[in-house]
């Protein structure tokens, strides 16, 4: 038989610190891309850096 693998506290706590760090950042790109995507994107397209028309 296997042995279960325990998952301790610690480590819970560190996946789940993980997951909202990624979460918050995460939020933080798509509310920026939101707010300044069409100035990215024209800033883009006037250096030819574009290729998504």
């Amino acid at each position: 038989m296997k042995a279960q693998a325990r998952i301790t506290t610690l480590s819970l706590t560190k996946i789940g610190l993980g997951l909202a760090v990624l979460a918050a950042v995460s939020g933080v790109a798509f509310a920026s891309w939101l707010d300044k995507g069409a100035a990215m994107f024209m800033a883009m397209a006037e250096a030819g850096l574009a290729w998504c028309f």
